[in-house]
């Protein structure tokens, strides 16, 4: 069954063309086909609120590294101006174009995490950090840890992080080596041939279980509070995806 997981040599640069193609649609612009987004990013924005509690405050600090430029951002943009928060929008200049500009919007064209001066500036600043369907791609572009002790580094004290919907092959496995997953693979790839489950292997270019596992250790040694989370089964990669919370005491 096809997912857009992994690394897949997808960056920064090619993220970039794809904003300024007019062939592609929005949800084609932030790797996704149509049919793995369209008609569901409601339910998604809905699971992001229900974990990130900071969101409901009034008047907070917001960051979201890579928006895109599909629904999620636009939805995110209405909540910020609702409860008169100031977010902060970190992407290239040209998805940043395709999203709407008001006075409480920042928008940073850079490739996070390499905007030292931004980092420096906002050190302990932030009441919310988003990162959603981007962590997979950011990793092809910097250091793994580099970008998650800078991200770690800018939460003000309670303040919540949220790297969503990660492609973990391990949980994918998991759920293709059960009955449910295969006949949910022989479904949708309308074959009767049992999808690939293979255990104790190292897939380069992935991220699996000890890399989220890696994620979690790593901002607990720095004295933060984290977790891997699943979502509701009602998304479209439930099944093959999942989220870390991260907040600081």
């Amino acid at each position: 069954m096809a997912d857009p997981a992994g690394f897949s040599n997808i960056g920064f640069e090619e993220f970039r063309k794809f904003a300024s193609d007019t062939s592609m649609s929005k949800y084609e612009k932030i790797g996704f086909p149509d049919s793995y987004r369209q008609g569901s990013e409601e339910a998604i924005f809905a699971d992001i609120t229900s974990k990130l509690s900071n969101l409901h405050m009034t008047s907070a600090k917001v960051l979201d590294i890579g928006p895109g430029c599909s629904d999620i951002p636009n939805m995110l943009i209405d909540l910020c101006e609702r409860h008169n928060h100031n977010l902060t929008l970190i992407d290239s200049r040209e998805m940043l174009d395709l999203l709407p500009s008001c006075d409480r919007i920042e928008k940073l064209a850079a490739m996070y995490p390499n905007c030292p001066e931004f980092i420096e500036a906002n050190r302990g600043k932030f009441d919310v950090v988003l990162c959603y369907s981007v962590l997979h791609y950011i990793i092809v572009d910097v250091s793994f840890f580099r970008f998650i002790d800078l991200s770690l580094s800018l939460l003000s004290p309670s303040g919540q992080m949220l790297i969503g919907d990660i492609p973990n092959v391990s949980k994918r496995k998991r759920f293709f080596a059960s009955d449910s997953g295969i006949r949910f693979h022989q479904a949708f790839m309308k074959t009767a041939e049992k999808p690939d489950a293979t255990f104790n292997r190292i897939e380069h270019d992935q991220i699996d279980d000890a890399v989220v596992m890696a994620v979690i250790q790593r901002a607990r040694l720095q004295g933060f509070d984290a977790y891997v989370l699943p979502q509701p089964s009602s998304l479209p990669m439930a099944n093959r995806r999942e989220d870390i919370l991260i907040s600081r005491p």
